[in-house]
């Protein structure tokens, strides 16, 4: 069992500030400062303005945040499927 349980909430990005932190806002109009997963790092999930993504909050600090899942935007070409130049 862990030590605290997280809520997990969805919300939108709508601002992208430094240091690869995000300002997200909820569904419920609450406004969070949230960081990417380590996961999302490792892959290069990229996140943008628009964006729905899966944020994690503490009960001790409901302010911050991590996102964990960003969800798939319809007409987004997959990540292998990249269009590459010529190479010899």
């Amino acid at each position: 069992m862990a030590k605290e349980e997280l809520i997990t909430m969805e919300g939108a990005i709508d601002e992208i500030l430094p240091d690869g932190r995000f300002g997200v806002v909820l569904d419920n109009e609450h406004r969070l400062i949230c960081y990417t997963a380590g996961k999302m790092r490792r892959y290069r999930i990229r996140s943008v303005i628009g964006d729905r993504v899966h944020v994690e909050l503490t009960p001790y600090d409901l302010t911050k945040g991590r996102i964990v899942f960003r969800e798939r935007t319809p007409g987004q070409m997959p990540a292998g499927a990249r269009k590459r130049g010529y190479r010899r």
